[in-house]
């Protein structure tokens, strides 16, 4: 990973990671291992962990990831479903992501994905409010 991850230190400076294959040990026998170096403005960590905790840690990344952008703005927000992307959260009792939107003339088909995992497509008036729990940036 480059310094343009994203990633932070505590000030918001950027921090370098690097995550590669260990070297094993002088025991054969050891497990394998994973090195994580990150490389903040002040200094460097190394870490290593075996391949399971990489993943336990990968998948806790990704909740952690997936809550945050789940999570419910301040207020709602009302667009007109032309303007749809994807990834746009609808408001509502249950998880409805946009996976695509295509304009047809004046339609606009929106094809929806549930927290389940179902899709289907629903047709809307080009200049029809849709109320979004949750709008992802341009250019996401």
């Amino acid at each position: 990973m480059s310094s343009g991850n994203g990633i932070t230190d505590a000030d918001g400076h950027p921090v370098r990671i690097a995550v590669t294959p260990a070297t094993p040990g002088e025991d054969p026998a050891s497990a394998p291992r994973i090195g994580i170096r990150l490389t903040p403005s002040a200094g460097e960590l190394v870490w290593s962990c075996t391949p399971e905790a990489a993943r336990e840690l990968a998948a806790e990344l990704l909740r952690a990831a997936e809550e945050t952008e789940n999570a419910p703005a301040g207020r709602p927000v009302t667009v007109e479903a032309g303007r749809l992307r994807r990834g746009d959260v609808r408001a509502g009792d249950r998880a409805m992501t946009v996976e695509s939107a295509r304009t047809d003339g004046a339609t606009v088909h929106v094809t929806w994905k549930s927290g389940a995992g179902r899709s289907w497509t629903q047709a809307y008036a080009a200049d029809a409010a849709i109320t979004l729990k949750r709008r992802l940036p341009e250019g996401r």
